[in-house]
């Protein structure tokens, strides 16, 4: 009967999947999809969040743990907060000036609809807040109007969507067009000058 001769157990070095004799050319493959995907979850650093809701329902529950446990910072406001008034007008902006003054990296904010937590945090000067109600709107408003403030909606958020939400946000970058910059220096420029130059009439 032959000896068998037990084979070196697979090796995952870097990020590279090293296997052993032959299978290494399928092993620098693998290996290339394996970098890939460990680039894109380290492309998610550790964000600073300041959140808020202005009742603790439905996804406001679930929204300070859910972040915590993809290791970012959290700050709460409004209901999250016992301390706090609760009201969406008075969370929401408590959320978007952290924001502005540069105590948060990024907010989400709360409400029933979501709708008047994005007016609100929109009143505050360098706030570019949307309404998101799945992952497509949420990568179009990071990519595109480079959001820095998340608002959703207590009714219509469910757990699931919510993951999905932040995924699509915390993994997409504002785009570097120069067209979507020029988009948001527009925007820039109307809330410093009251009219952004070469404005339409």
């Amino acid at each position: 009967m032959t000896e068998r001769v037990p084979r070196p157990p697979v090796e995952v070095r870097y990020a590279q999947l090293v296997l052993p004799g032959d299978a290494n050319h399928f092993g620098g493959l693998f290996g290339g999809t394996l970098l890939q995907w460990m680039d894109k979850t380290a492309a998610i650093a550790a964000v600073r969040f300041s959140i808020s809701a202005d009742e603790r329902t439905g996804i406001a529950e679930l929204l300070e743990g859910e972040l915590r446990a993809r290791g970012h910072e959290v700050v709460v406001h409004g209901a999250l907060n016992e301390r706090e008034r609760p009201d969406w007008a008075f969370a929401s902006e408590r959320v978007a000036r952290d924001v502005a003054e540069g105590r948060a990296d990024q907010g989400i904010v709360c409400c029933w609809t979501g709708t008047g937590a994005s007016i609100a945090a929109n009143k505050v000067p360098g706030i570019r807040a949307a309404l998101c109600w799945d992952a497509e709107t949420a990568r179009g408003a990071r990519k595109w109007n480079d959001a820095n403030v998340l608002a959703l909606s207590l009714r219509t958020t469910s757990e699931a969507t919510l993951r999905e939400i932040l995924d699509a946000w915390l993994a997409t970058a504002p785009s570097d067009d120069p067209t979507d910059r020029e988009n948001i220096d527009h925007l820039e420029a109307i809330e410093r000058d009251g009219r952004a130059p070469n404005a339409a009439i």
